[in-house]
Formats: structure tokens, sequence, C-alpha cells
């Protein structure tokens, strides 16, 4: 469906300044944007990918993955085709590095109150705009996001962080929770692979920390690529002057896409990345994409709080958020409330 996009604006020369990501792109008539899937006709920008699903799958929120946000529940989580990156180690890219542009890829026609009403049919508790990057289906993740809240489910980004701040302003309001990708701490790694750059997601970082919305970092580790000592204590670092109870989740890197040549990444790299982080002040960090623990303890008396296996969770020790053993106030949400 093609509907009229949010956050641009008219200039001179019949180009239109998109805002709503951090290219900022400048579209001729007919043109599309960098994304793929919105264009310029006749003077209008268009997203074309509105109600058009290519996944929906309902999920647990620990696969997003969202440790400290509703544990245990389940997401019903929905993607369009198309990205405003490039990674070449992108997991999802036979539906991410689709666009409109090419019309390589269709997806299922599903309008807002049809999926927020099949998302309460399969009993989840939220809704996860997930696999691709919900910033290029904005209209369609904002409509669905307000039609979320009325009817009591809560609302989930799962993004490259690289929107701008009016876009997340605007959707601010809906928006519970987000699992932002830190890919790298390095502009040149997010300029040759990623085709972006790096201020603009430690900016919605920040941003999103401070407007109050739940926030939790990944960062897929790649050998030789972002996993230096050097790298991991400046994130570490980042992440704790921003805020010590954000959750950084240390993914393990599978060869794939453009970087089918490249191996896996080391255990041991992941543990050392970890103590890294525990060392720079942050309160929880986790392992993924491995067959590791990934339960919650308590980060000031190392009680366990969160018992899971894989990406269920088979305990909850919490007294009203808080630790059952010492009382310290454990960091995340809970429940939502009414």
């Amino acid at each position: 469906m093609k509907k009229e996009a949010l956050l641009y604006e008219k200039t001179k020369g019949n180009l239109l300044h998109c805002f709503l990501c951090s290219h900022h792109c400048r579209i001729a008539d007919e043109k599309f944007g960098l994304c793929g899937v919105r264009q310029n006709v006749g003077g209008v920008l268009y997203t074309l990918v509105y109600g058009e699903l290519i996944a929906a799958h309902v999920d647990p929120i620990e696969k997003k993955p969202l440790y400290h946000f509703l544990p245990g529940s389940r997401s019903y989580s929905i993607a369009t085709i198309g990205c405003n990156f490039r990674c070449g180690f992108c997991q999802n890219w036979q539906i991410s590095q689709a666009s409109k542009k090419n019309g390589t890829m269709k997806g299922i026609a599903a309008a807002p109150e049809e999926v927020v009403r099949e998302a309460k049919r399969s009993g989840c508790a939220s809704l996860s705009y997930t696999y691709t990057e919900p910033t290029i289906y904005f209209e369609y993740a904002y409509d669905c996001a307000r039609l979320a809240k009325k009817e009591g489910l809560a609302n989930v980004f799962v993004t490259n962080g690289y929107m701008t701040r009016e876009c997340i302003e605007v959707i601010r309001p809906y928006l519970n929770a987000a699992n932002i990708d830190l890919k790298s701490f390095s502009n040149d790694f997010y300029r040759k692979i990623c085709k972006g750059t790096l201020q603009p997601v430690l900016d919605s970082i920040r941003l999103m920390h401070e407007l109050g919305i739940w926030v939790e970092v990944t960062t897929l580790l790649i050998p030789g690529q972002n996993d230096s000592d050097e790298e991991l204590n400046a994130i570490a670092e980042f992440l704790a002057t921003t805020g010590k109870e954000i959750p950084w989740h240390l993914s393990a890197f599978h060869p794939d896409y453009q970087f089918d040549d490249f191996p896996p990444t080391p255990l041991e790299t992941l543990q050392r990345a970890r103590e890294i982080g525990l060392r720079r002040g942050l309160r929880y960090v986790y392992l993924g994409n491995i067959n590791e623990s990934s339960d919650t303890f308590c980060y000031q008396c190392n009680a366990l709080l969160v018992k899971r296996r894989n990406f269920d969770v088979e305990e909850v020790r919490l007294n009203n958020e808080k630790c059952a053993q010492c009382g310290a106030t454990i960091d995340g949400v809970w429940g939502l409330k009414k």
C-alpha cells in the first residue's frame, strides 16, 4: 500500500528532504531514498511498504533480546522489507536488503488492526518491530503502536538506532522498550561496513534512555573487526556513562551473507568482553548465540534472580522488583502499569 510518509519536507529544486533517519536523504522526483522503500512521487514522499508484512511470528521477548523487559512473555514480531544500512554480516539479509526500487519481494497485506488483533489472539504482551529496520517502515509501526497501546500491549523496537531525534520524539508516547545494535565504536567500521556513521547511534541510545524508554544494547562481535580490548572498553565506558543499568548483550558472530569467510566468534572473546563490561561498572552483561548461561544475577549480592534455559524463563526470584535476598532494586520493566 502506498501511503504519504511522515517526517519529510519540500526543498528547492523539487527535492524532498527525508529526516526520518540520519541519512537525511534528498530525494528527486521518481527517485527513492537509500532505504529503497520511500519514493518521491510528484513532490510527495510515499512509503511503499505500509501494511505489507514480510514476516510475522510469535517470539519470546528474550529473543529480541530483551532480558529486563516483561521476562517470560511473548511478543508478536513483525517486519516489512528494507533497511537503511548495508551490513555485510546481516543475518536477515534476504529481507533487509530487498527494496521496492528493484521489486525483489512482496509481502502479505495486513492492516494495523489485523496485526494488533493477531497479537492479542496469540496471547502476546507486546508488539515487536524487528527482523529488518523498523525506522524505514515507521508509518506502519507508528499506527500499529498507537492501536497496541489502546489495547494494553507494549511496543518494542529492535533497531540499528539510526533514526533522527524527531523520529524518536514522535514514537516516544507509544514505545516502551528498544534493543539497539551498537555494532562498533569505530566510525570507519560504520562507514565501510554499514554505510552509516557512529554518532547518530550513540545519540539514539542516550536520547531513548533520557526519555524513559527501556533500552538494552547488543553488539555482535566479529573476529578481527570490532573485538579489540580498546574498542570493547570504549563501548563499555560509553554505556556505563549513559546508564550502568543498561544491559549489554554480546552476541557471537556466525558466518553469513558477505562475511561467510570469517570465523565464528570464540567463546573466549565473549567472556573477555563480558569481563570488560563488568569492570567498567555495567550491572548486567549477557552472552548470546552460544550455549552459555543467560541468567540474571543481582548486581549487589550476586543472587540468582531470573533463571533461563535458552529463551525460556524458568524462574523469577524478585520481590516487588527487588532482589529477594538483599533488597536491591533490580533495573527493568517487570510489569506494565495499567
